[in-house]
């Protein structure tokens, strides 16, 4: 027999909340140690036997987190007739839920971890767009799931995290005459890129106030009708040479851009 007490956790998943349940409870208590043994991916009720067969050997306890009530039943039923302790960890919080919603429970494995997936999804696309932002580091078109062109001051950026959020990886690469674009932007296909238009005016317009919120003239050369008609072209003739899809976003809000790329890209990837 073992000289700590062992508590045997049960999960039809991976079993993580159960043992966490079980190490914040032992953690109030004096003992030396609590011998904590999870047995993840439960199915088959051959499983269960085994688990109490050694609970009672061993003297422990079985917690668990089943939420199949065919084999949260067995469990029980095995347990009882065993005399081994048992404690049901998310059956009560369930029925709680579902007297105060008036829904029925999905009661399927998994469902908190395929949550997890979806948010570290987000937050690594957020990274991704944070770190591909403006043509930092060229490498990252290789990796993107999509890579938006444009002038400065077409929305790249607001529009890379947005995307992020549908759990896209955007890099963007501004277009500036003097600088010659990437070349891993011409090795990428097509279908991946995305060029931002915008007309000379609106352009103009939104660089003006720009300056105006730095403190600056808005004569200045960025500003100039000259200038960005001169840009426009050269982003023009890049959209161009790659042949790509561009949208005009001269009189569209970031969100309304932002649903017509991904539109794109579904389309592209269905």
């Amino acid at each position: 027999m073992s000289k700590r007490p062992v508590v045997f956790v049960v999960s039809d998943s991976v079993g993580e909340t159960a043992e966490l349940v079980v190490k914040a409870s032992a953690s109030q208590f004096n003992h030396a140690g609590i011998d904590v043994r999870r047995v993840p991916y439960v199915e088959d009720e051959g499983t269960i036997e085994e688990v109490i067969v050694q609970a009672k050997e061993e003297n422990g306890i079985v917690a668990f987190t089943l939420v199949i009530p065919e084999l949260r039943n067995y469990l029980l039923k095995q347990a009882k007739a065993a005399g081994v302790p048992t404690h049901d960890i998310i059956t009560p919080m369930m029925d709680l839920l579902e007297k105060r919603t008036g829904e029925k429970p999905r009661l399927q494995p998994g469902l908190i971890h395929t949550l997890d997936e979806d948010y570290f999804r987000k937050v690594e696309a957020i990274e991704f767009a944070v770190k591909y932002d403006d043509g930092r580091d060229p490498r990252g078109v290789k990796r993107a799931d999509i890579v938006l062109i444009g002038v400065s001051r077409t929305s790249k950026t607001p529009l890379s995290q947005y995307l992020a959020h549908k759990r896209l990886k955007v890099a963007n690469i501004p277009l500036v005459p003097e600088v010659e674009p990437p070349e891993e932007l011409f090795k990428l296909d097509k279908k991946k890129v995305i060029g931002l238009k915008i007309s000379p005016d609106k352009l103009n317009s939104i660089r003006s106030e720009r300056l105006k919120s730095l403190g600056l003239k808005e004569e200045a050369n960025y500003a100039t009708i000259k200038r960005i008609e001169e840009e426009l072209a050269f982003s023009n003739k890049v959209m161009e040479r790659i042949g790509c899809e561009s949208i005009d976003v001269s009189n569209k809000a970031v969100e309304e851009t932002a649903n017509l790329i991904y539109n794109i890209f579904r389309k592209n990837n269905s």
